[in-house]
């Protein structure tokens, strides 16, 4: 089994990896589809299923397959662009991608969300159609966008393929079990294990100015929520907090009476100001889902700022180490909240930026699964239940409260001795039971929970 760090921490736009980003990519998987058909099209059609429609609005998984199929890609999306698209779009009708000819499309009658039962396949699917001048149907394709970017067709979900073609990699570990098996055998520690498998797919100076990528997106995106004010889009008029938040902690920071446990307002307004520029349809990257996007980096960042001895340097080791933790989770669970509730996402989240830390704070291979392992077991049975399909109410503030475990997992962790009474697959394993027995309503349709019971929403 093998995941790239880059299939964990993929460069996207907000508010949601499963619900934007996934069908953005579906769209674009078709467009090459159709590329390579001997079809001639003239028009193009979608319809949603499951979660994908009944919060897809408020997760503007329209406007991604919008513009997925006008030809925009997450990684390179361009705001001002995609807006121009949007508005041309739904005035002339038409996408024109680039390799075919200008295709009808009238997202009012050509979009259409299906509140019936979901697919079969997964809680997120989408059907893409291509249909000729007669309007019937020539092309047609099923996807199922899998949480945190993934996407695969029908038939790949049938066949239990996984995100790994390529040749073996030295330590295809499957499991924490074997991950920790093949440290000691090898005397290596979980990065360098990680490390040696990317570098078996990729050149290491690659591996390195990637990931180093994705840390400057990372912080980017903070530093852009811990400066901006207003209002977040969507109805709900949720103002943006982490700015004055940010603000306040920097004009009390050096006083005598500052109690120790603000800490945790530095580490929460670190993953706020990353999951509202989300909310907002920002730059973000999944770690592993946009939904939890602020949980690594606020734990990366409180590191960086108020640990002594932190270095820039060990951001690789940081990622690596999360990245093998993601991978185990979701080739053994889920991170889709549409599957498995919020435990698959900030749950994920917290164990992967736990374990990370732990790794840099020069934690063993044991204290480091044992890490993972308090993050998720105090993550089990949290529901997916946003506010009016929002990334908003309440997962901004989830996102702080997800880095907080992290860190209080890790520091936990790290005073003992690294053997402890749950491993880390029987965490992972509950967390999929849990997910498979968690009643619909709370898996990301907004049909529960807060979702029902918060006023005029």
């Amino acid at each position: 089994m093998f995941l790239s760090v880059f299939d964990m921490f993929k460069v996207g736009i907000g508010p949601s990896s499963s619900h934007t980003m996934g069908p953005m990519v579906a769209a674009a998987q078709f467009l090459d589809q159709l590329r390579g058909s001997p079809f001639t099209a003239h028009g193009l059609r979608a319809s949603l299923h499951g979660s994908l429609a009944f919060t897809g609005v408020g997760h503007a998984t329209d406007r991604a397959v919008i513009l997925g199929l006008a030809g925009f890609l997450p990684d390179t999306y361009d705001p001002e662009k995609a807006e121009a698209a949007l508005v041309d779009v739904r005035a002339t009708k038409l996408v024109s991608p680039a390799g075919l000819q200008s295709l009808a499309f009238d997202p009012d009658a050509d979009l259409l969300f299906d509140y019936g039962a979901a697919l079969s396949g997964h809680a997120n699917g989408l059907i893409l159609m291509a249909t000729d001048a007669q309007g019937d149907v020539i092309l047609q394709e099923t996807f199922y966008s899998v949480g945190g970017g993934f996407v695969l067709t029908e038939a790949e979900l049938a066949s239990g393929k996984d995100s790994d073609d390529g040749a073996p990699v030295p330590y295809p570990f499957k499991s924490a079990s074997e991950m920790l098996e093949m440290c000691a055998k090898a005397g290596r520690s979980i990065a360098e294990l990680k490390r040696a498998n990317e570098v078996s797919r990729m050149n290491a100076a690659v591996l390195d100015t990637g990931m180093l990528r994705i840390w400057e997106v990372m912080k980017t995106c903070m530093d852009r929520g811990l400066e901006r004010d207003g209002i977040l889009p969507g109805g709900l008029k949720v103002k943006r907090r982490a700015a004055a938040i940010r603000r306040a902690l920097e004009e009390e920071r050096g006083r005598n009476l500052t109690a120790p446990h603000v800490i945790n307002d530095w580490i929460s307004t670190y993953a706020m100001a990353v999951n509202e520029e989300n909310a907002a349809g920002g730059q973000v990257v999944t770690a592993p889902t946009n939904g939890a996007a602020g949980v690594i980096p606020a734990t990366i960042r409180y590191w960086l700022d108020h640990v002594p001895g932190a270095s820039e340097k060990q951001i690789g080791d940081f990622l690596l180490t999360a990245a093998a933790i993601g991978g185990l989770v979701k080739f053994n669970a889920s991170i889709s909240g549409a599957e498995c509730g919020c435990q698959a996402e900030v749950g994920s989240a917290s164990a992967m930026a736990a374990a990370g830390l732990a790794a840099v704070l020069g934690g063993s291979p044991e204290h480091i699964e044992n890490a993972a392992e308090i993050a998720l077991e105090h993550h089990l049975g949290m529901t997916c239940d946003p506010v009016k399909g929002l990334v908003q109410v309440p997962c901004i503030e989830r996102n702080g409260l997800g880095a907080i475990k992290a860190v209080s997992a890790a520091s936990l962790a790290l005073r003992g001795d690294g053997t402890h009474f749950v491993p880390l697959d029987a965490a992972i394993e509950t967390m999929r039971q849990t997910g498979q027995d968690m009643s619909e309503k709370y898996k990301e349709t907004a049909l529960g929970g807060l979702a029902v019971n918060i006023p005029n929403c």
